[in-house]
């Protein structure tokens, strides 16, 4: 039965009082506050999806008179209006269904402020929020990488001015002095629960002193603080005897970056945190370091921790929690359990009770590598999940060098002579340590989404190694070392130097542990004109998935939009974008017809050309 139906009158969408309960919405960048992305639309379906066609395409014009910059934004739509970032993160509201704009708002431009935006000014999109009443508030929430929350009447795009001083929360007031002017600010969306705003942040992780990674939350209408969950825990909190002696002061990192999952019926939050400052080197930081690299579930109303569990002790690796769980429900004996599942930049999945933090699957500490930089202490296991398998390489030797041609494999043998090697686990060398999976992932902030009818989590992950090489700081450092940059590890081409696939697609059957299928994720064509197999990308941006059967996902270096079958992982559909299409889509319907919607931005990590546009697709009108 197509999901529209119930909506329909008189070729009218009627809206819902709730819009996450409608179906013809994409109310929030996850889908939900749960971050599934899954849709109930199933117009769009195995059957048709090969006769997607464009339906507009709107233009962000961000670029005219400034560089390339990519746009990480999943939009947010609800009752046929799109709400999007824009490159340098302009607010637009756009008609859904025909891509004309109805207001914009530019934080940089019509407020000034002093500090530069952080982690290169990037914005995973904004938060919806609304009184409940028909027509009562709504609310655009919109955090900037430079330190503020705005709030913006959804309708016409003016500042609250009720909130914050004008309209604007500045977040750095409650930031201690030392932090004040260092970077600092939200990349991803806000999160939405009753007249709650909860945000994580960027913040610095390198070898300098760094601003705190609290998870905050404030009040939706005044901006007042509600809330502060410090990660990384002061004398006599839970957790500050992980920190050796005062390595807990003044210490940065160990933030919820990649944001926040509401579990709107218990009034629970759940983010994954970052690993702690300096990311490379831990002689100064001795412990396992608590909350970094954890799935944490708060209280929503009050911060208080309900449970905990650390995916990474003592982070040499940079290898954040790069997203917050996906808030899912599996079966057990045959009944249903709320779980979180978290996926890793190492490859990893771990799936826990949602109540009660237990894994669902048995999870081993398992012995790793030590290290011998002078003052390092490696933490000498990490928790590895029995089941599911990793969904991305954990090792690097001779074994699985690249094989796309001879003179490419004798390129990555020479390397790999130079280099230290083996192990995921291996920490970073003064002689240079081939990291696997590199500093990308695995999984990133593309994150996953979740099929209830199959009970499949669905992840896009990358498989490109680094070469992380520590070099001695100079005399006036804090840190002892620093390191010799993010280098990945490639032949003589410039193509990883490790066996495709270098991107992969994943379904993981919940229930089971089990891979119900995995398939290469993008490709070169200039390697297929070659005669090389499909080899994947590396990608950045995630999957979302309908009740039509369908995964849609872009986020490869070859800058197309796919449509995979949710039962078999066989590519269906594929458009070629603009740019890269660099973010996480969405799916909504105006009117009875269903779209699928993208921004396409290029440049960013890939290194692909620039653009500024978001496309919405759909079956043709009759």
């Amino acid at each position: 039965m197509n999901a529209l139906a119930p909506l329909l009158l008189l070729g009218l969408v009627v809206p819902a009082a709730d819009p996450l309960s409608d179906p013809a919405d994409w109310p929030a960048v996850g889908g939900d506050r749960g971050g599934t992305r899954f849709s109930e639309l199933d117009q769009i379906d195995r059957s048709n999806v090969g006769r997607l066609e464009p339906a507009w395409t709107w233009r962000t014009g961000d670029l005219a008179d400034r560089p390339g910059k990519t746009i990480e934004c999943t939009p947010v739509v609800v009752d046929g209006v799109m709400y999007v970032t824009t490159n340098y993160l302009r607010v637009a509201a756009l008609d859904a269904a025909t891509g004309e704009e109805r207001w914009s708002f530019d934080p940089l431009r019509e407020r000034p402020y002093p500090f530069q935006p952080t982690s290169g000014g990037v914005n995973r999109g904004v938060a919806w929020w609304s009184d409940g009443e028909p027509d009562g508030e709504r609310r655009i929430l919109h955090g900037t990488s430079d330190g503020r929350l705005f709030s913006l009447d959804a309708r016409t795009g003016k500042l609250h001015p009720e909130f914050g001083e004008g309209g604007v929360r500045d977040l750095r007031t409650e930031l201690p002095p030392t932090a004040q002017r260092l970077p600092y600010g939200p990349t991803s969306a806000p999160a939405i629960y009753e007249d709650v705003v909860i945000l994580g942040v960027s913040n610095g992780e390198g070898p300098g002193v760094a601003a705190p990674g609290d998870v905050r939350a404030f009040d939706v209408r005044t901006g007042a603080q509600l809330w502060a969950f410090r990660t990384v825990p002061a004398p006599g909190e839970f957790g500050h005897d992980t920190w050796a002696g005062d390595s807990w002061r003044n210490r940065g990192g160990a933030n919820a970056w990649g944001g926040v999952n509401v579990d709107v019926e218990r009034g629970l939050v759940f983010c994954g945190t970052g690993s702690a400052a300096f990311d490379f080197y831990g002689g100064d930081r001795h412990g396992e370091n608590l909350f970094a690299n954890c799935v944490l579930a708060l209280d929503a109303r009050t911060g208080e921790r309900k449970w905990h569990f650390q995916t990474l002790h003592h982070d040499l690796w940079d290898h954040d929690l790069p997203t917050p769980p996906v808030l899912a429900t599996v079966e057990r004996d045959g009944q249903p359990v709320d779980a979180a599942a978290q996926v890793t930049k190492t490859g990893l999945l771990f799936l826990f009770n949602r109540e009660t933090g237990e894994p669902l699957f048995e999870i081993e500490e398992r012995p790793v590598p030590p290290s011998d930089v002078p003052g390092e202490a490696a933490w000498p296991t990490q928790p590895t999940p029995v089941k599911p398998p990793p969904f991305a390489a954990r090792h690097l030797d001779e074994s699985n060098l690249t094989n796309i041609g001879e003179a490419n494999r004798q390129s990555a043998l020479e390397q790999l002579k130079k280099f230290r090697h083996g192990p995921g686990n291996a920490p970073p060398s003064l002689q240079g340590t081939i990291v696997t999976p590199g500093t990308h992932g695995g999984a990133n902030w593309s994150g996953a989404a979740f099929d209830p009818t199959r009970n499949y989590l669905i992840v896009n992950s990358t498989n490109v190694p680094n070469i992380m090489q520590l070099v001695p700081a100079s005399k006036n450092n804090r840190y002892r070392y620093g390191h010799a940059g993010y280098d990945q590890f490639c032949d003589h081409e410039g193509y990883p130097a490790i066996e495709p696939p270098w991107g992969l697609l994943t379904a993981i059957d919940l229930n089971t542990g089990e891979f119900a299928w995995q398939v290469p994720l993008g490709e070169y064509p200039e390697l297929t004109a070659r005669g090389v197999p499909q080899t994947g990308t590396e990608n950045f941006g995630g999957p979302i998935v309908t009740a039509g059967g369908l995964i849609f996902i872009a986020g490869t270096k070859d800058e197309r939009l796919r449509a995979f079958d949710a039962d078999t992982g066989e590519e269906l559909w594929s458009a070629q974008l603009p740019a890269g299409g660099y973010a996480t889509p969405c799916t909504y319907a105006v009117n009875g017809r269903q779209y699928v919607a993208v921004a396409a931005g290029g440049s960013g990590k890939l290194g692909t050309a620039p653009g500024d546009a978001f496309v919405a697709f759909a079956l043709p009108e009759d």
